[in-house]
């Protein structure tokens, strides 16, 4: 028992060792939007969260073909320009850093991807591409910022 409390104090100091470390020194690019702007791709970006939340869980149910369909409709091609109707400053892609926007884009097409295999039925293949849902999603936050 006492080597476990050791190795767990010992994770923790390394944790918020490293996590501090590199609170302190965030590197990635700062992409400088409108405050109406932020707040739209805040709000996305949690809506987005939670489609994909549910996606893994049709998946996890082996609801396939309704995995796909709510991929599509939520995270897809088809889910792009949620903003078109808003007044400009609120709309976060014409703020952004071009390489930041195809990003976005580039997510959007690989979630159809998925979508377009999973709505087959196709277990194995949609269970391959599936990583593809969120590696834009890494990749953006891992690069940038707003604030």
């Amino acid at each position: 028992m006492k080597d476990f409390h050791f190795g767990l104090f010992f994770l923790l100091t390394v944790t918020f060792g490293v996590a501090g470390s590199v609170c302190a020194e965030d590197r990635r690019q700062l992409a400088i939007l409108p405050p109406p702007a932020q707040e739209s791709l805040r709000q996305e970006m949690l809506d987005n969260l939670v489609a994909v939340n549910e996606v893994l869980a049709l998946m996890a149910a082996g609801k396939v073909r309704e995995a796909g369909e709510l991929a599509e409709l939520k995270l897809g091609v088809s889910a792009m320009g949620k903003h078109r109707g808003k007044p400009f400053d609120a709309r976060p892609g014409p703020h952004m850093p071009p390489a930041m926007h195809g990003i976005g884009m580039d997510g959007h097409k690989a979630v159809s991807e998925f979508a377009a295999v999973a709505k087959t039925g196709d277990r194995d293949k949609a269970l391959a591409l599936l990583p593809n849902l969120t590696a834009a999603c890494v990749g953006c936050h891992a690069a940038y910022r707003t604030r």
